[in-house]
């Protein structure tokens, strides 16, 4: 009933190496990730592989399993192809999936905190990049947190959010697919270009919108769904879905990515409490998608089954209603002060879109992008088939403080920041402490020559004393925090007093 839940974002990041297009992008990525690593810790903590016996990557929530024989390879996620991979000290992933280099930020819950570690990951691309430029002989590397390479390729943003697993997953389609064709107009980060390979000219919303191709399905990289039926909790299956949102776009302004995830967070505790009451099915709900996201004016008309025509931001403000009504119902005065603020956010944004899209240059990504871009074609009186504003377009999210537009909007107060970089500093280096991840990241920090491998729901030791490795399971994304466990690792200067320790308590 409010915009807390357990959630998390995982983004991977566009790769150039300036003057050689033709590059290796696999060890590219995994030399990113390893000058990343071999700088922040010691070797010792490198050897912690990922732990993948648990990954379920071909289970689909419409009740059955792809086999191994029908999917692509790009589905086989729980396969370790030798890449490099870490975990960090803040509870996240980063590693290289699919030629890029991916950070996923740790389990977090609430949309303020998504923010904040998944702007520590922007700092830690950053980082990674300029540490690249140190390795003798290396080429320099371009990162840019973005979904496209405008040449065909599209690369992923994904959300995650835990929801009852009671929750039918046919209401989940019903609702989610209009509210994910419609919110674009507030969390899409802005292309130059129309079509999967950008020919077209124009300007759209959204990065990600013209490579869906289908309502329903479990693939990622082909064949893209609005949603994605991937069944792989990472936590207790008989309690948790893990809905795994893939529409997104990769966002540099901290609203739209609060917006983003306290938004959807809200749709989805109305979903489970079977709150909402809305009839906006379409026919047509992928051809509506790109719609909305080629009409900048949003001005286009949804057509719906029922016959009615509909804007997206009027669908948005239908959700934003039934979302007041249901806080209202289910809170009234307690609500907490972020699902305040989210509401409040909400509703001012759809407000002011509706009168012009223009003064939200401080807080939406396309629209802080569409005003750098019209000013280049009112300057230099060009239009959109102009090679220049392509540049543009892919230096707004060059991860570079110096170089990329939108760091150099944040630095100078156009663009609107909510997180501060003391707080995105620590989010670097230390975990949440109200989840699992707390567990995680301070194993990694205190115990690291002891770690074996590590997953979202496990952590795995091998200490003196054991012939065998142990898995200590953290299904429950709840239990693991600071509170629960802050005194117990004080107490603990080894990894084999922590396993006695907890022998002990089981």
């Amino acid at each position: 009933m409010t915009v807390h839940r357990v959630m998390g974002i995982e983004t991977e990041y566009g790769i150039s190496v300036p003057g050689h297009p033709h590059v290796n992008s696999m060890l590219t990525s995994s030399q990113v990730v390893n000058a990343y690593g071999n700088a922040i810790t010691l070797p010792a903590r490198l050897k912690a592989r990922w732990d993948y016996d648990e990954e379920t990557p071909l289970r689909d929530a419409r009740g059955f399993d792809l086999t191994r024989a029908d999917a692509d390879p790009s589905q086989l996620t729980d396969e370790d192809m030798g890449l490099a991979n870490l975990i960090l000290t803040n509870g996240a992933r980063f590693y290289v999936d699919h030629a890029h280099p991916e950070y996923s930020s740790p389990e977090i819950t609430n949309p303020f905190d998504a923010v904040v570690w998944d702007k520590a990951g922007e700092w830690i691309m950053a980082r990674a990049a300029e540490l690249v430029t140190r390795i003798p002989g290396a080429q320099p590397v371009n990162l840019y947190k973005n979904n496209t390479d405008n040449k065909g390729a599209s690369y992923g943003t994904h959300e995650n959010y835990l929801m009852r697993r009671s929750t039918p997953f046919a209401d989940i389609v019903k609702h989610l697919t209009p509210f994910f064709v419609s919110r674009q107009v507030i969390t899409g980060s802005g292309r130059v270009g129309l079509g999967q390979d950008g020919r077209q000219h124009g300007y759209q919303l959204s990065q990600r919108a013209d490579f869906f191709e289908v309502e329903v399905g479990l693939e990622t990289t082909l064949k893209r769904p609005i949603i994605n039926t991937r069944d792989e909790p990472h936590a207790d299956p008989e309690k948790y879905r893990r809905l795994h949102v893939i529409v997104g776009d990769a966002n540099l302004a901290e609203v739209s990515t609060y917006l983003k995830l306290g938004t959807t967070s809200l749709v989805l505790a109305m979903l489970e409490d079977d709150f909402l009451d809305l009839d906006l099915v379409m026919d047509h709900p992928v051809r509506e998608m790109h719609q909305v996201s080629h009409d900048p004016s949003l001005r286009h008309l949804v057509t719906l089954r029922s016959g009615r025509r509909i804007s997206a931001l009027q669908m948005q403000l239908e959700f934003l209603e039934q979302a007041r009504k249901y806080v209202e119902d289910r809170l009234g005065a307690d609500v907490d002060a972020q699902t305040v603020d989210v509401l409040d956010r909400w509703e001012s944004v759809l407000t002011r879109l509706e009168s012009d899209p223009m003064q939200l240059a401080r807080e939406l990504d396309w629209v802080a992008k569409l005003s750098v871009l019209q000013g280049y074609r009112d300057r230099d009186g060009i239009d959109w088939d102009h090679a220049r504003l392509h540049l543009v377009d892919l230096q707004y999210s060059d991860v570079r403080p110096d170089k990329g537009l939108a760091n150099r909007l944040q630095a100078r107060g156009a663009i609107e920041r909510i997180t501060t970089d003391e707080q995105v500093a620590a989010a670097v280096q230390t975990p949440p402490t109200d989840t699992r991840a707390w567990f995680r990241g301070e194993c990694m920090r205190r115990y690291p020559d002891a770690i074996a491998a590590a997953s979202w729901d496990s952590v795995i030791f091998d200490v003196p004393g054991h012939d065998a490795l142990q898995r200590v399971p953290t299904l429950e994304p709840l239990r693991g925090t600071r509170a629960h466990v802050g005194d117990l690792l004080e107490r603990c200067a080894t990894a084999g007093e922590l396993l006695a320790a907890l022998n002990r308590d089981a």
